[in-house]
C-alpha cells in the first residue's frame, strides 16, 4: 500500500487447553497414535516437505482441542524471519522480539498482512515479493491477510511517485479489486484457513472527517509525518504534495490499528519503500489503543537488477501476474532470460528451493560443460508454477518449445493461436503465401526490411518456417507447409517471430 500495489494476538499465549480450532503447532499426544518416537519425526519430515515445496500448505495442521485434552505439548516453529534473513528477503523489523515471536511455541501463530492498493486490474511483478513473503509466513504455520485498498487506491500512496495518482472511477476500481482478489485466492489458497483477504473500504465507507479526526487526526504529529522519507522527496520537488497524499500514512497506519484491534492482525510486511507507513501504524496502535501487546513491522528489499535498476518490467510494460494480461509464456520467458549474474539471488528471493539446492545450481554454473540457461530454466519454472500453477507452467513449456526453432514438435493452429498472442501476428491474403517465394513472405509478413537481408539470413541457416530450417534459397511456400490451411510461423533465428494469418 503501497499498499504493494482467525488467530489470536502472538503477544497473548496459546493455551493448551482451548475450545477454538488453531491454525497451531501443537502436538496433541492424545490425538495422535504414534509412539513418541515416530510422532517426533513425522513432524520432522512434513515441515520439510512443506518448506521447499510451491505448495501453500502450512507446516502443521489445524488441531482442535477441548477442555478434555490436557496433555498437549507444544512444537516450536521454524523461524521465518531467520529464513527470510537467509535468503535476502529482509530489509528492517521495527522490533527483534518478532523474530522470536516466530518461532516460540507458548506464542499463537502471528497474523500477517500486506496491503494492495487496486490501481490496476492485476498485481504486477513487483507485488510479487510481498506474496512470496506472506507465502513463507504461511508455511512456518502463521497465517496470511490480504488487504485490498479499495479505500486507500481512492487517494494513492505518495512513496515513490514523482506525481500523484490519478484518480479511478468506481467501476474501474470495483474490476480492479475483483482481479486482485482472484490473483492471492490463487497463489495463497492452497489452504483456507492459512488465510483471509479483507477490503479497507469496508471500514473506511462509513467514517466520516470528524470521526476521522477525532479517532485518528488527534494522535498524529505534524512534524513526525513531515519527516518521513516519501513526503519530504515530494515537499522538496516542483509538484508539491496535496493534502489527500499527505494524509495517506494516516489512513494506512489506520488499516493497522483495525486490523489489530478487530481481526487480531499483528505484523505488517512491506517493501522498503513503506517503512514510514509501517512505523506509523505501529505508532497509532501504540497511541490510540494504549496497548503493550506486540505490534511488528516487517520490510523487504525492493526487486532489482545487479546494475541497481528496476526488475519487473519489460519493453512491453509491466510484467503482470494475471494471465489474462500477459499469458504465461511470456511470464516464463522473461524469468528464461535473465542474466547469470542475477539468477542466483533471484532463485533465492523469488523461490521456494532450499538453499542447499541453490547451492547445487550454483556450483554446477562454475562446471565445465555447464549448459547455459540451466539456472535460468530452473528460475523459470518455479516461479511461473508459483504464479500460474501447474498449468500454467505446463502451457508455458509447451509454447516455449513450440516456438524453438529445429524443435520436434509438431505445431498445429491451436497452439499457434495461444502463442499468437505474444508474437508479432499478420495477415495475408493466400495469393501472397501459397506458391510465394519465402523470402518475399518474410518481407511481406514484416520478418525481415528487405530481400537482401532475409537471403542474407538464409544462407547463414537462420530461417525457419514452422520450425524447420529453409536451406534453399529459392523455397517457395507450398499449400502443405500452411497448418490446417489457416497460416504459419517464419523465425529469424531465436528471438525474432512473425505468426501469418491467411485471411
Amino acid at each position: 500500500m503501497a499498499y504493494t500495489t482467525g488467530m489470536t494476538l502472538a503477544s497473548r499465549s496459546l493455551i493448551p487447553i482451548c475450545s477454538k480450532t488453531f491454525l497451531s503447532p501443537l502436538r496433541v499426544a492424545s490425538l495422535l497414535s504414534f509412539p513418541e518416537k515416530s510422532s517426533t519425526t513425522f513432524f520432522r519430515r512434513h515441515q520439510i516437505h512443506h518448506l521447499f515445496s510451491t505448495s501453500t500448505t502450512p507446516l502443521f495442521s489445524p488441531v482442535k482441542c477441548s477442555t478434555l485434552e490436557t496433555e498437549v505439548q507444544a512444537v516450536s516453529r521454524p523461524n521465518v524471519v531467520d529464513i527470510l534473513q537467509e535468503r535476502g528477503l529482509l530489509e528492517s523489523v521495527t522490533s527483534e522480539n518478532l523474530r522470536s515471536a516466530c518461532s516460540d511455541p507458548n506464542v499463537a501463530p502471528l497474523k500477517v498482512y500486506c496491503g494492495f492498493d487496486p490501481t490496476a486490474e492485476s498485481l504486477h511483478l513487483g507485488n510479487l515479493l510481498g506474496i512470496i513473503v506472506l507465502s513463507w509466513f504461511q508455511r512456518c504455520g502463521h497465517q496470511a491477510v490480504g488487504l485490498i485498498g479499495g479505500a486507500t487506491g481512492r487517494v494513492g500512496d505518495p512513496s515513490g511517485k514523482s506525481l500523484e495518482r490519478p484518480e479511478l472511477d468506481a467501476l474501474t476500481l470495483e474490476k480492479n479489486i475483483a482481479g486482485i482478489k482472484n490473483i492471492l485466492v490463487k497463489i495463497l489458497g492452497g489452504n483456507a484457513s492459512s488465510y483471509v483477504i479483507f477490503n479497507n473500504y469496508d471500514w473506511w465507507k462509513d467514517m466520516t472527517m470528524l470521526d476521522f479526526l477525532k479517532k485518528v487526526g488527534r494522535f498524529a504529529r505534524v512534524g513526525v509525518m513531515m519527516a518521513k522519507e516519501s513526503v519530504k522527496k515530494r515537499l522538496e520537488s516542483e509538484q508539491g504534495m496535496s493534502y489527500t497524499e499527505f494524509s495517506y500514512q494516516l489512513l494506512q497506519g489506520y488499516d493497522f490499528v483495525h486490523l489489530f484491534d478487530k481481526e487480531g492482525v499483528n505484523v505488517q510486511i512491506g517493501g522498503s519503500d513503506q517503512w514510514g507507513n509501517i512505523t506509523a501504524g505501529t505508532d497509532l496502535i501504540r497511541k490510540i489503543l494504549q496497548t503493550e501487546d506486540a505490534a511488528y513491522g516487517l520490510t523487504f528489499p525492493l526487486l532489482l537488477k545487479n546494475d541497481g535498476t528496476k526488475f519487473g518490467k519489460s519493453e512491453d510494460g509491466a510484467i503482470w501476474l494475471s494471465p489474462s494480461m500477459l499469458s504465461p509464456y511470456k511470464f516464463y520467458q522473461y524469468f528464461f532470460s535473465v542474466p547469470d549474474v542475477d539468477v542466483i539471488r533471484f532463485l533465492k528471493t523469488l523461490t521456494f528451493l532450499s538453499l542447499d539446492e541453490i547451492k547445487m545450481v550454483e556450483d554446477e554454473m562454475r562446471r565445465p560443460g555447464y549448459v547455459p540457461n540451466s539456472a535460468q530454466m530452473k528460475l523459470a519454472e518455479e516461479v511461473t508454477r508459483f504464479v500460474h500453477g501447474e498449468e500454467g507452467l505446463k502451457e508455458a513449456i509447451k509454447a516455449t518449445e513450440a516456438l524453438r526453432p529445429g524443435a520436434e514438435t509438431k505445431l498445429d493452429w491451436n497452439l499457434i493461436e495461444r502463442i499468437a498472442e505474444d508474437i508479432p501476428t499478420c495477415s495475408l491474403p493466400i495469393d501472397r503465401v501459397s506458391g510465394v517465394s519465402i523470402v518475399d513472405v518474410s518481407v511481406s509478413a514484416g520478418l525481415f526490411e528487405s530481400k537482401s537481408a532475409a537471403r542474407r539470413t538464409l544462407k547463414q541457416g537462420g530461417v525457419y518456417m514452422n520450425n524447420e530450417r529453409v536451406d534453399n534459397e529459392n523455397k517457395r511456400v507450398e499449400e502443405e507447409d500452411i497448418v490446417e490451411g489457416k497460416g504459419l510461423v517464419l523465425s529469424s533465428g531465436k528471438k525474432n517471430k512473425v505468426v501469418i494469418r491467411i485471411s
